[in-house]
This record gives structure tokens, C-alpha cells and sequence, in this order.
């Protein structure tokens, strides 16, 4: 039976279109393009940007090697009404690693540099000082999405309120969930669970990808916590400016993954955030760090 064009779309739906984001159109030379998600906000998400730098990088990397690191700088903004070429440059393949630089742009100006080395897996000593913080399951969680939509319930119509209402392909589950209207001034730290929301395919390259889109969700408003400003009261204006990922171990994102994220410093109309990635059985599997533009408006 054909769906109706106004029902909301399934999990798996959510999920295929996140694939096909990051499934990029090949123009040859090592080009690519990556496709449009608009977001009625008119800019495109950073970490839409990362991952599909990312994917084009991985296209051009032997089958046994895995990315194990990335470093992005965000140029400009990006406009969510055209699509993101990727030009990849091979800067060097040895036997065990290989480097990637990578420039996204629309209309022939640069939006983003990213330069990403991947690795042969091999053996050698282990250790992990970090542990994972005893936290509330997934299960005892309310959905960030659930939260919002009933935010946006009480708002006027607004892009805004569309963006709430619409529902994504990552089911987030904040441990300490922020008032985005009413924000009070607490510790910069927080813990929010994730997963896409429905299965994916077992390919270590396209759980790295969607894990470098999730990852830019966090930081900057972690960063922010501790002064009691909104977003969406229109308090502060927020950028991401560079944006760096290492992947430690192999993880799956179909299964619930820990973001402990903190802010140790703001100031200078800028705010830095690091985080920690774990799998539910305490494998530290990635880290992250960035910094971002933090302008308070009057």
C-alpha cells in the first residue's frame, strides 16, 4: 500500500537517507559531490560537512586501511540550498598509514578543510585510562526528540519549531537534558547516549562516518552551559571553527554509544570543548575536540 506523503518517515527511512547523505556522486578525479539535507535553517550542519570530507577521503584509500584520525577547519558557512564538492589530494601512502586533504566547496569557495589519516590495523600494547562514568541507562531516558517536540508544542510557528518537530535519524538521550527556553548556569560537562535508529550495515567506513556527523552535535553547547544563554533565545551567536576526531577502537553506531563531553575554558568570543566516545560495555573508542565561535548578542 502506497505511503501517504504526509506520514512521518519510518526509523528505517530516517536512516537510509542518512546513507545516502553520505553516498556521494562521484565526477571523477578524485572529485566528488556531496548531497543536499536541508534543514529549514539555511546553513549546513558541520558535521554533515565532516563526514561527507571524510567519505570522499575514504574513497581513495586501499580496502584494509581504516581512518584512525581527522582535523577540520570550518572556512565559511555553508549554504543548505547547493550541493558540497570534495576534491581530495593523496598527499602519501605508505605501508602501514596513508594521509588525505581534502577542500569542500560551493560556487567554487572553500567551506572547509579537512585533512584525515587512516592506518592498517595491526597489533601492539593497550591501555585506557579514561573510564566511563556511571550513568543512567538509554532505557530510563527520555529521547532529546520527545523533549523537543513537546518545547516545540508551546512555541508560534517558526523554522525553529519545524526543525523540533521534524523527526532525525539519531536517537539522542541526554543524561542531564537542557532547558533550551529557561537555561540556568550549571558545570560544563554533560552525557547524552546515542544511536541511529535502525540498523546499519556492518561497514567499519560508514559507522566512522556517522559517528564524525554526530560528534559536532555536543561540544559548542557544552561549552556554553556554565552562562545560562540559549540558542534559541537568540543570546548567542555560535560557530564551529576547527574540529578534531580520533578513533581509537572499532565500535557500531546501531548500538547505544556514550558522549561525555566537557568545556574546561571559554573566553575571547570562543569556547573549546573536548569529548569521550564509549560503547555500553566501557570501551573508549573515540575522542574529540573543537573549538567554536561564542559571541554573546545583546
Amino acid at each position: 500500500m502506497p505511503q501517504d506523503s504526509h506520514s512521518a518517515p519510518t526509523p528505517e527511512q530516517l536512516v537510509a537517507d542518512l546513507v545516502l547523505l553520505l553516498n556521494l556522486e562521484t565526477r571523477g578525479g578524485d572529485r566528488w559531490i556531496g548531497r543536499r539535507r536541508e534543514l529549514g535553517t539555511g546553513r549546513v550542519f558541520g558535521g554533515q560537512a565532516i563526514a561527507q570530507a571524510l567519505t570522499a577521503a575514504r574513497r581513495t584509500i586501499e580496502e584494509d586501511r581504516e581512518v584512525h584520525s581527522l582535523h577540520a577547519y570550518f572556512l565559511r558557512p555553508g549554504s543548505d540550498d547547493l550541493p558540497i564538492e570534495y576534491r581530495v589530494k593523496r598527499d602519501f601512502d605508505g605501508r602501514s598509514f596513508s594521509n588525505r586533504r581534502v577542500v569542500a566547496s560551493q560556487d567554487g569557495v572553500a567551506i572547509l578543510n579537512l585533512v584525515a589519516s587512516f592506518q592498517r590495523p595491526v597489533t601492539g600494547a593497550s591501555h585506557q585510562f579514561s573510564k566511563m562514568p556511571d550513568v543512567p541507562p538509554p532505557e530510563e531516558l527520555v529521547s532529546d526528540a520527545k523533549l523537543g517536540r513537546a518545547a516545540a508544542e508551546q512555541m508560534p510557528d517558526s523554522t525553529l519549531k519545524t526543525l523540533l518537530m521534524r523527526p532525525q535519524p539519531i536517537d539522542l538521550r541526554s543524561v542531564e537534558p537542557r532547558d533550551w527556553m529557561n537555561p540556568q548556569p550549571r558545570e560544563p560537562k554533560s552525557h547524552v547516549w546515542f544511536r541511529v535508529v535502525a540498523p546499519l550495515p556492518p561497514v567499519a567506513a560508514l559507522h566512522r562516518a556517522v559517528l564524525a556527523f554526530v560528534s559536532d552535535f555536543q561540544l559548542l553547547a557544552t561549552a556554553l552551559q556554565p552562562h545560562g544563554k540559549s540558542f534559541l533565545r537568540n543570546e548567542v551567536k555560535g560557530a564551529s571553527l576547527d574540529h578534531a576526531l580520533w578513533f581509537h577502537d572499532d565500535f557500531a553506531v546501531d548500538e547505544w554509544l556514550l558522549y561525555v563531553t566537557e568545556s574546561p575554558w571559554s573566553g575571547n568570543g570562543r569556547g573549546f570543548g573536548r569529548g569521550e566516545v564509549f560503547t555500553r560495555d566501557g570501551r573508549l573508542v573515540a575522542s574529540v575536540a573543537q573549538e567554536g565561535m561564542l559571541r554573546l548578542l545583546d
